[in-house]
């Protein structure tokens, strides 16, 4: 009978030592409160609007804006359209000692605080009593389908030939020129009030226009030879 009850309190032992298990930390609570609320929305720039989305097409925030924020980082901001506020306006013979002014190379600086896109080509009239803008030549675009984004302090330019042996020449003391705006078919400015580097330009049915380009030799080529 003594063996029996020293058994019996010997199997109970155990039971008080398994209510340790309950002490130890689970692990669970202590990861639930590192985990930080996802900051995936609220890099995302604010509401996503359209035009943010526009530029994205083009190819300005493509790399960072398609991939949900690259963590968190706030991703890629949109750039605005250059305006006529932040833009300051040249035009320059080419070559410089040149008698005439057929050709002409159209430049603007980004004198704002902010990058800024240039789209598509600059809508340019000839004197006062233009009845159309400049056509474009087609084949300068240098990356078709993106804005040239010119950063505070950089330029960019298109090439202007004045007179390409048309007809009907008439004489011009004034350029007018307009910035597109990221639609086709849209502007982003006012005209603007081109200083010209004569007093007198004798332009013809032949006059044709550049796309943007921050690359001044490139937009020339198209023109010198005609």
């Amino acid at each position: 009978m003594t063996a029996v009850a020293l058994l019996a309190a010997t199997a109970c032992e155990p039971g008080g030592d398994d209510g340790s298990d309950d002490s130890k930390p689970s692990g669970r609570s202590s990861a639930t409160a590192s985990a930080k609320p996802s900051e995936g929305d609220a890099a995302k720039p604010g509401g996503a609007s359209g035009d943010s989305g526009k530029n994205d097409g083009n190819g300005n925030n493509g790399g960072n804006g398609g991939s949900g924020g690259n963590g968190g980082s706030g991703g890629k901001k949109a750039v605005a359209a250059c305006t006529e506020d932040v833009l300051s306006v040249s035009a320059t013979k080419e070559p410089a000692d040149s008698k005439d002014a057929r050709h002409l190379l159209i430049t603007v600086q980004n004198a704002g605080e902010k990058k800024c896109d240039l789209y598509r080509y600059p809508y340019l009239q000839l004197g006062a009593d233009a009845q159309s803008t400049v056509p474009v030549i087609k084949d300068s675009d240098p990356d078709p389908g993106k804005p040239v984004t010119i950063a505070p302090g950089e330029e960019a330019h298109a090439a202007l030939l004045v007179s390409g042996g048309g007809r009907d020449e008439y004489e011009a003391t004034t350029i007018s020129l307009s910035l597109q705006g990221s639609k086709p078919g849209t502007q982003s400015s006012e005209p603007i009030d081109v200083p010209l580097p004569v007093d007198t330009l004798y332009a013809d049915d032949g006059q044709l226009v550049t796309y943007w380009t921050t690359a001044s030799g490139m937009a020339l080529d198209f023109i010198m030879s005609k």
